[in-house]
């Protein structure tokens, strides 16, 4: 099959990396599109931005950029890039101008999931290794739940305290995926940011926060949905 002239760049979230993607890519590729995977360092949301935005740069066309969790916030900032066509919130944060994910976190009550998060010394934050499949990815088999946790990628806490610059939701078209089971961000939260950016579709799968990892197959249907659209 040829590939079509659209690059799909699939953004990781805290606490992980490109392999949370992994059930996912395949689908992607089969369909025809050209796939990449961030890798952030997950130092700063503007750090974060700046090496999505470098690897927009390598890419022919047009681009859609999907993000998971804290990759939401990141594909809001980096989706300025003129190449990019549009915006997938799969679980995601997708903040306005101003706003800090601690603060949209502040809200309401903090989430199940929020007391599994700790710092350490130098302001990392960790999710415990014991709590991680309760937490972040329930409905994943225990063996997948427990590489996940091991292998996890912390995050420098001041990334939820960073500010949103203008938010590319504004001027780009977007599509999002709520999890009704999550425990990290509170699905009536995501119901109320994916309604105030104006999503052109939301959906709503019986998920944890990592639905990109247990329900792959209809994450990606969103995906190559929002991919054509564009």
């Amino acid at each position: 099959m040829a590939e079509k002239d659209l690059s799909i760049i699939l953004v990781h979230g805290a606490w992980g990396d490109g392999s949370h993607w992994r059930h996912v890519i395949p689908l992607l590729h089969k369909a025809g599109y050209k796939v990449r995977a961030a890798q952030n360092p997950l130092t700063s949301l503007e750090d974060d931005i700046n090496k999505t935005k470098d690897l927009i740069d390598n890419q022919d066309g047009k681009v859609l950029l999907v993000g998971h969790s804290y990759g939401g916030a990141v594909i809001t900032g980096a989706g300025l890039h003129e190449k990019v066509a549009g915006l997938v919130y799969i679980a995601a944060f997708a903040p306005d101008k101003g706003d800090s994910l601690g603060g949209i976190f502040s809200r309401r009550e903090q989430p199940p999931g929020g007391a599994s998060i700790y710092p350490d010394e130098k302001g990392v934050l960790w999710i415990r290794y014991d709590e991680f499949h309760t937490n972040f990815c329930a409905d994943v088999p225990e063996e997948d739940a427990l590489v996940m946790s091991l292998s996890q990628k912390a995050i420098n806490g001041r990334c939820f305290g960073d500010a949103t610059g203008e938010p590319a939701w504004k001027t780009k078209p977007s599509w999002y995926q709520v999890s009704d089971q999550d425990r990290m961000i509170p699905p009536v939260t995501q119901q109320e940011m994916a309604d105030h950016i104006g999503a052109k579709k939301i959906i709503h799968l019986d998920a944890s926060h990592a639905s990109l990892a247990s329900q792959a197959k209809a994450v990606a249907g969103l995906i190559l949905e929002a991919a054509k659209a564009v």
